[in-house]
């Protein structure tokens, strides 16, 4: 049986991943960081809900990528075959504030844990995937972008990835580890984080429609970003650790969106036509149409569907538990408050960030000549399911009450 370690479990992406290597018998070890509050909701479904994965293929530690220590003795403990390194303080906006410690986890954070793996001896053994990020191109000097493509980093964020990156080239070469870099455009799926503007997005549209907010606001909304579904891009970091050679890879969709066209198609799912006025820091979006046809056949569609069911294990739900019953009559009362000409989307002034990064485009044919990966949820599909799991998890509030994973010493 293979072994992975898994750094950022608790998040996004390490939660897609966590269930492919499950699937594929993996034994899967993460390593999560004490916190106050639980933060391990996007992996209790899997925790909690599977007796055949508790106490024999599943296990967490408490750890963190800026204590060497704890790397150490979690590394001697596991012996892991692959490593899947997905930790990072990962908001490029708040790069901005925090820059020390962005590069403490993102750039000195990767550099710890490749010299751990050195100096366990684990380097012969254990694969290495560092997860890397578009923003390396930051004011792209070409599109699309390609592995070949010269990097230009805009921010905190991507310059402590930018280190991260030839950290992991480095350590391939002098040592012969197995590193690899997956240089992942944006991906998004419904367990995004709140504070990153796909998920800000389709949460807050579905809080208007339900009558509990009023506005989205939002900042550059002329940013183009190549957008994908994050469960297929956690399926090409695996293939790329099981590539007969040590590479690096992109993975995107090789198409490209406004933060505009975003807002466009959410609000359109649930029936709102947008219009937009005004330019820059004045732009606003009003209602310019109401189709509540649209918001029923979707309603409809969730409710006969059990589509991204783990999505929503975390959450109490109305009639099973996939996710929450839509009531279409509360739907369409709610959605017969909303006035054509009222303004939902502004502009604010503190979301843009001190430099701006335009646009992003992936070339992603390495990937697939070489590995056979290949995109397939589209550009409209992934709105979709994010906007239908937000109206769901709207409907279903109430979180069912947990207790955590289990959480072990690593000199247990």
């Amino acid at each position: 049986m293979k072994k992975a370690l898994i750094t950022g479990i608790t998040g996004q992406d390490g939660s897609y991943l966590t269930e492919l290597l499950l699937a594929k018998g993996y034994e899967v070890h993460g390593i999560i960081r004490r916190s106050s509050t639980i933060n391990t909701t996007r992996i209790d479904h899997l925790y909690y809900n599977n007796p055949q994965y508790r106490d024999s293929k599943f296990f967490m530690y408490y750890g963190d990528v800026v204590d060497t220590s704890s790397l150490h003795r979690i590394l001697e403990k596991t012996e892991p075959d692959e490593i899947y390194n997905l930790a990072a303080q990962s908001h490029v906006k708040i790069s901005f504030e925090i820059p020390d410690y962005t590069a403490q986890v993102d750039a000195l954070g990767t550099l710890r844990f490749l010299d751990a793996i050195r100096e366990t001896g684990l380097g012969k053994q254990t694969k290495f995937y560092q997860a890397s990020t578009s923003e390396l191109y930051g004011k792209a000097v070409e599109s699309p972008q390609s592995e070949k493509t010269p990097f230009y980093p805009r921010s905190p964020y991507a310059v402590s990835k930018l280190f991260a990156y030839w950290s992991v080239v480095n350590y391939r070469e002098a040592y012969n580890i197995f590193a690899c870099n997956g240089i992942l455009f944006n991906h998004e799926s419904p367990r995004r984080g709140e504070n990153f503007v796909t998920r800000k997005i389709t949460k807050t549209a579905a809080e208007i429609v339900l009558g509990m907010k009023e506005k989205l606001i939002l900042g550059n909304l002329n940013a183009n970003r190549d957008w994908g579904y994050a469960p297929e891009y956690c399926e090409g970091m695996w293939q790329i650790l099981q590539h007969e050679q040590p590479e690096d890879f992109i993975l995107a969709t090789g198409e490209t969106h406004t933060v505009r066209e975003f807002c466009e198609e959410a609000f359109d799912c649930l029936g709102i036509g947008i219009e937009w006025h005004g330019k820059n820091e004045n732009e606003r979006g009003v209602i310019k149409s109401i189709d509540k046809n649209k918001i029923v056949e979707l309603g409809d569609s969730l409710n006969n569907s059990n589509h991204n069911k783990n999505d929503h294990k975390a959450f109490k739900s109305g009639s099973d538990n996939n996710g929450a019953f839509i009531n279409k009559e509360f739907l369409l009362q709610r959605i017969s408050d909303l006035n054509e000409g009222t303004e939902i989307i502004n502009v604010g002034a503190e979301y843009f960030r001190p430099a701006e990064v335009d646009y992003l485009i992936g070339d992603y044919s390495k990937a697939s000549k070489e590995l056979g990966w290949q995109p397939k949820v589209k550009f409209n599909e992934l709105v979709r399911i994010m906007v239908g799991a937000d109206l769901q998890m709207q409907f279903g509030k109430n979180l069912i009450p947990h207790n955590g994973a289990k959480v072990e010493s690593p000199n247990s």
